[in-house]
C-alpha cells in the first residue's frame, strides 16, 4: 500500500515534541511492534529507524498496523483534508463520513462522484493511503472502540451500533485488529452521561451558537447561550462545548441512532477544520488578517441536514434572516417535522405566505435531491447564490464562494468581477473568508 509522502524531518519533530498541534494529522507506526500512535501518547519514544509516518488512521491500518491501546487513535481530533488537486476524493470522503458505504457500494459512490469505481479507488490510494473501503470499516471500528471503552452498552448492541452486519463479523474485525475479542478490549467506566467528541481548537462556540440561533427553526431547534438543541426521530440531542471536546447527550435514540447523530454533528458543527492552515492562508491578506485575529476559531456552520439547508436557503431568497426563520417555521407546523424532498414534489404551500413562484422552486429543488442532484446545477429558480450557499453549508465545501452577496460586496467595497479577483487568493478556504467578512459585519 502506498504511503502518503510526509516531510519527515518535520514528523520527527512533532514526535519528539509530542506536539498536541498536530494529534489527528500525523500517525507514528512502529514497525517493531506493529502498532500506530497519536503523536501525544505518553509511551516511550521507539528509535526512528522503526518508525513510519502516516496521514490517517486510514492509511495506518490499510498497512497492516494497530491502533495503540494507550494514546487511543480513534479518539483524536478529526481532519478532513481538503484536496484541491482532487476535490472527487475529498467530496468521497465526506459522503463516507456520512455513511455512503453503510449499504451502498464503492460503485455507487463513483457513480454520485462522476467517475468509474476503479477510478475512485486509485484516487483514494494516492492522495490518502487507503481505499474507500479501509476507511468506512475504520470509521465504523473507531466508533464501537469508543462505545466499548466509554460505556456500558452489552457488545452485541454495540456491534449493531456501529453498522456490523453480525456480531461473528464484529469479533472478526475487532481480533484481526486490536489482535484480541472485544471482551478483552472492555474496560471499568462509569456510564456515559455524553458523548465527547474531540474538536481541535480553536472553536468560537459564541459565534457558532450566534449564526445557529439566528436560524433556529421553532419546534426543530432551541438554542441559547451555552448549547444547541435538536429534536429528531423521536430524540432529543444537546450538544454543549466543553473544552477540547463536544458534549453530546442523546436521550430517546436508540443505539442504532447514535452513530448517524455523531456524523451530523460532525458536520454541522465543522469540528474537522484545520483552522491552523486555513488561518494562515486567510491572514496573508491585509483585508482578512484582522478578522481571523478577532476570530480565530471561527468555523462554516454545517447541515444537520443538507436537505433542510436547501430548504432554508429558498425560503430566505428576497426575505431576511429572521423571514426565513417565520416561514420554516409554518413550514414544520404545518408538517409536524421538518419535511422530506418526497413531501415536498407535489406541495401547496400558499397557506405558509409563500409565493408560487417560490412554491415552484422548492418543489424543482425536492425532484432534484431525489435524482441525486447535489451541486443544484440547471434547477429553475435556484441561481447562483443559493447554489454556493447550499454548497457551502450542506456539501461542506470549503471553497465555495457567494461573490454576488450583497453584505460581501458593501463589506468589502468591491464589485462581484472584483471580490472574485481578490478572492482567488483565499482558496481553498473561500467558504471560510466569507463567514469572517458575514460576522464582521454583525
Amino acid at each position: 500500500m502506498r504511503e502518503v509522502t510526509l516531510d519527515r524531518l518535520l514528523c520527527q519533530q512533532v514526535r519528539r515534541a509530542r506536539d498536541a498541534r498536530f494529534d489527528g494529522k500525523i500517525f507514528i507506526a512502529v514497525t517493531s511492534t506493529g502498532i500506530y500512535c497519536r503523536p501525544v501518547c505518553p509511551a516511550p519514544s521507539p528509535k526512528e529507524a522503526n518508525v513510519v509516518y502516516f496521514a490517517s488512521a486510514y492509511g495506518a491500518e490499510e498497512a497492516g498496523f494497530r491502533p495503540c491501546l494507550r494514546c487511543r487513535p480513534e479518539t483524536a481530533p478529526g481532519t478532513t483534508p481538503w484536496l484541491e488537486k482532487s476535490q472527487t476524493v475529498s467530496r468521497g470522503l465526506r459522503l463516507i463520513e456520512d455513511g455512503a458505504l453503510d449499504t451502498g457500494s464503492v460503485a455507487a459512490l463513483a457513480d454520485r462522484l462522476g467517475v468509474t469505481g476503479r477510478h475512485l479507488r486509485r484516487l483514494f490510494v494516492e492522495h490518502l493511503g487507503a481505499s474507500p473501503v479501509r476507511m468506512a470499516q475504520t470509521l465504523r471500528m473507531q466508533f464501537a472502540k469508543r462505545l466499548i471503552d466509554e460505556t456500558t452498552m452489552p457488545l452485541t448492541e454495540i456491534a449493531f451500533a456501529a453498522g456490523f452486519g453480525s456480531v461473528r463479523r464484529f469479533h472478526a474485525v475487532v481480533q484481526a485488529l486490536y489482535g484480541r475479542a472485544p471482551s478483552e478490549l472492555r474496560k471499568v467506566h462509569r456510564p456515559a452521561s455524553a458523548f465527547r467528541l474531540a474538536v481541535r481548537e480553536p472553536f468560537d462556540w459564541a459565534s457558532m451558537l450566534g449564526f445557529l440561533r439566528a436560524r433556529a427553526i421553532p419546534g426543530v431547534e432551541e438554542v441559547d447561550e451555552t448549547m444547541y438543541r435538536r429534536w429528531w426521530a423521536g430524540a432529543e440531542i444537546t450538544i454543549r462545548f466543553q473544552a477540547p471536546h463536544l458534549l453530546i447527550s442523546m436521550d430517546g435514540a436508540s443505539p442504532g441512532q447514535w452513530l448517524d447523530i455523531l456524523r451530523r454533528v460532525r458536520r454541522l458543527f465543522d469540528v474537522a477544520a484545520d483552522l491552523d492552515v486555513i488561518n494562515a492562508t486567510l491572514s496573508l491578506d491585509p483585508l482578512l488578517r484582522p478578522l481571523v485575529l478577532a476570530r480565530p476559531g471561527l468555523r462554516v456552520p454545517g447541515a444537520w441536514d443538507p436537505f433542510e439547508i436547501g430548504v432554508r436557503a429558498i425560503l430566505g431568497q428576497q426575505v431576511t434572516v429572521a423571514g426565513a426563520r417565520t416561514l420554516a417555521g409554518r413550514l414544520v407546523a404545518a408538517y409536524g417535522q421538518m419535511p422530506t424532498a418526497a413531501q415536498l414534489v407535489d406541495a401547496d404551500l400558499s397557506a405558509i405566505g409563500l409565493p408560487g413562484s417560490r412554491q415552484e422552486t422548492l418543489r424543482a429543488y425536492a425532484r432534484a435531491v431525489l435524482a441525486q442532484n447535489e451541486t443544484l446545477e440547471n434547477v429553475r429558480g435556484i441561481g447562483p447564490w443559493t447554489r454556493d450557499y447550499y454548497a457551502m453549508r450542506a456539501l461542506g465545501e470549503p471553497d465555495a464562494f457567494p461573490a454576488g452577496d450583497l453584505v460581501l460586496r458593501k463589506a468589502t467595497g468591491l464589485n462581484e468581477k472584483q471580490l472574485l479577483a481578490r478572492a482567488e487568493g483565499w482558496r481553498p478556504w473561500r467558504a471560510y473568508a466569507a463567514l469572517h467578512i458575514w460576522r464582521g459585519q454583525s
